[in-house]
């Protein structure tokens, strides 16, 4: 069997570049090349690749961060863009690219984590990676007041709103101070190029960015983007108007005089973390869904 190559970090390399794009393209659908060109592929994302004869044929890729929690900031990685071509499957690749990453970084870090999908639920344990149960949280909220504030939605595919969008979660405050990415701007422009792209809007009177979708009964915020601490209230109203609605957070929320209900969430993707045996990962929070890797 014929040796393959071991690379990382070849962000600049053009050919490696391309061939990333395209096995991402043809595992998982993913298109990163709008991201790379906009200029959102920072020095926090970084491929470790096999390659074979210049093309790139398994990766796991790294995204150096940090998690917040109960105020505390942690040093954290995050594993994601897991995966192999076809004909080269079953060869340990994963494998032995997941022990380089455990290797290099283990001590290095307070937290390692990643979301996994229902093939691979066994694999991430025989590193020591535990299952986390994640929790959504929800709230009713009722509102009389006629909507005096204006929303304004922004076109990701307009390069003064994306500069005006990344210039926010730049210079962000955390979504929550009992759970939150920092330092994760990369992993949220790759959501808004390509997740939420119709889901953006700018809320002149709290100078915020809101990312929100809005049906009959139920408003879903995947995230709140304020340079200063928001009044969350003033927000709900104006994206709610008149009348009541279920809000459900795509985070975990922490605002002071709001009753929440709490469940266990059921989907595709399973959290599992990896921890330095100093620290004890939080229970009961929703990692973010706009720095989900």
């Amino acid at each position: 069997m014929k040796e393959l190559k071991f690379i990382k970090d070849y962000r600049d390399h053009a050919s490696l570049r391309k061939s990333f794009f395209e096995l991402a393209n043809s595992v998982f659908g993913i298109d990163f090349k709008k991201w790379y060109e906009s200029g959102f592929w920072g020095g926090s994302y970084i491929p470790f690749s096999y390659v074979d004869e210049g093309r790139v044929v398994a990766n796991v890729s790294l995204n150096v961060l940090d998690l917040l929690v109960d105020g505390k900031q942690h040093t954290a990685l995050q594993i994601g863009t897991v995966m192999t071509e076809p004909h080269y499957r079953n060869r340990g690749l994963s494998k032995s690219l997941l022990n380089r990453v455990l290797e290099e970084y283990k001590n290095k870090c307070d937290f390692i984590y990643l979301f996994a999908n229902q093939s691979v639920l066994d694999f991430y344990p025989k590193f020591g990676f535990n299952k986390v149960e994640e929790f959504q949280y929800t709230t009713d909220f009722s509102s009389d007041q006629k909507v005096k504030n204006k929303l304004y939605k922004l076109d990701s595919e307009k390069i003064a709103d994306l500069h005006f969008i990344y210039e926010f979660a730049k210079e962000r405050v955390p979504v929550s101070q009992r759970f939150a990415t920092l330092n994760s701007q990369g992993i949220f422009m790759y959501y808004c190029l390509n997740v939420f792209c119709d889901n953006l809007y700018y809320l002149d009177s709290e100078d915020a960015i809101v990312i929100f979708n809005k049906a009959e009964n139920q408003i879903d915020i995947f995230d709140i983007i304020s340079k200063n601490e928001m009044n969350i209230n003033r927000i709900l109203n104006t994206i709610v108007g008149k009348g009541r609605k279920k809000i459900v957070f795509h985070y975990t929320p922490d605002y002071e005089g709001m009753i929440f209900e709490r469940n266990p969430i059921q989907c595709d993707d399973t959290l599992f973390v990896l921890t330095n045996g100093n620290y004890i990962f939080p229970e009961r929070v929703k990692h973010p869904i706009t720095s989900i890797a």
